[in-house]
């Protein structure tokens, strides 16, 4: 049966449609786990701060306590429970008391139901009770929190509740996506507000910047904090192309000889409160040493530089063995026509040491050439195959 008869037209909004209850559908779904994960976290901070306020004796061993649930709960949960994160839930909850929770939700429900449910949550009684007499108990909590947790993890920096609520107000007015948050907070916004004469048009301004370019439902359900909830696999890469050249370097530095042996690829790292993903760890076993390599499909510029020695820090404190020698990073720029291959030397104890190095590792116009010719033949490849078809590392 041919399709001519159906309306090309007709044919094209019956799939836009489709594609429209698609889209949607994801972004809720997005939404609902995060409003679920940022509601459980805060609940999780309750229990612990409840507990700790049960008795004087309680209260002095607060910090055993969360190291304690953090090593018993990351076995049962995995990494996203640790002492750290814990920490960071219990400071979530003080910093949003269930009195401030309550008030909010009250006022802005109609519901009858969800009233009674606000107004137990306030008396004290426990989430679990909730949860069994009627359910309501986090969607209540979640509509305290519109903001993705990671908003909240940004806002838990700021010192006062007043300037913490006028950053969260605005992020929800502007529409402010984190990296926005992290500038707004990073330029003191709130400070120079108070001390400017011209209020309105120094707000006018922060919102002259624009709304940050909104996360996809596939990129907030990849966020690391995401992850470390749903107990997911991390297979993250920023897009086809940049995927199958770390794919195809991965086969060629293994094909080099037995010097190099695959540790790691999308490592994740956190420092602070941001998170990072390394591309590719090798350990070279004849210099004894982490190789980390960072792939940029563009220019080199000197912020990569500066990425690329936070992540050798990094390593060096948490990933090293007390055998093995300093970390050595390789920055991979492969801009159409103009690829580098730069190492990341100078973090060396000595100039010995560092000329052991360059003698040692591949050579750098080596790995440009093996660069471009993967990129050629990807780019061929997809022109080939069509503008549809994924790149892949085969």
């Amino acid at each position: 049966m041919t399709q001519d008869w159906i309306e090309p037209f007709v044919y094209a909004d019956l799939q836009q449609d489709i594609a429209d209850v698609v889209a949607a559908t994801r972004a809720a779904a997005a939404r609902n786990v995060n409003a679920i994960m940022t509601a459980s976290y805060w609940a999780i901070g309750r229990r612990i701060v409840e507990f700790e306020q049960g008795g004087a004796e309680r209260a002095t061993y607060g910090e055993a306590l969360i190291r304690r649930l953090g090593t018993d709960l990351s076995g049962r949960f995995g990494r996203g429970f640790g002492g750290r994160n814990l920490a960071q839930m219990r400071a979530f909850y003080l910093a949003w008391p269930v009195d401030q929770i309550v008030q909010t939700l009250s006022a802005q429900s109609t519901d009858a139901l969800m009233v009674q449910t606000l107004s137990a949550l306030s008396a004290g009684q426990s989430i679990s009770s909730l949860a069994a007499k009627n359910g309501l108990e986090f969607s209540a909590i979640a509509r305290a929190f519109p903001l993705p947790w990671s908003a909240y993890v940004r806002l838990l920096s700021v010192k006062t509740a007043e300037a913490r609520t006028f950053y969260q107000t605005e992020a929800l007015r502007e529409g402010w996506s984190v990296r926005q948050l992290d500038r707004q907070i990073g330029s003191q916004l709130y400070e120079r507000l108070a001390l400017s004469r011209n209020k309105t048009a120094l707000l006018r301004k922060a919102a002259d910047a624009g709304p940050g370019r909104m996360l996809t439902p596939e990129e907030a359900i990849r966020d690391p904090f995401v992850l470390e909830f749903l107990d997911l696999k991390d297979e993250y890469s920023e897009s086809d192309l940049e995927a199958a050249l770390i794919e195809r370097l991965t086969d060629f530095l293994l094909e080099l000889g037995d010097d190099f042996a695959f540790v790691g690829r999308q490592r994740r790292l956190r420092i602070d409160d941001t998170w990072f993903r390394v591309d590719l760890v090798f350990f070279h076993r004849r210099l004894r040493c982490l190789v980390i390599i960072d792939l940029k499909v563009g220019k080199f510029s000197y912020a990569d530089a500066g990425q690329m020695h936070l992540y050798l820090n990094y390593a060096r404190e948490h990933w090293v063995k007390p055998d093995e020698n300093p970390p050595v990073g390789l920055i991979l720029c492969a801009e159409k026509g103009a690829a580098e291959a730069r190492y990341a030397l100078d973090n060396l104890p000595n100039k010995i040491l560092a000329a052991e190095y360059q003698t040692v590792l591949p050579d750098e116009t080596l790995i440009v050439a093996e660069l471009e010719r993967t990129r050629a033949e990807l780019e061929q490849r997809r022109s080939v195959a069509g503008p549809g078809t994924r790149s892949t590392g085969d």
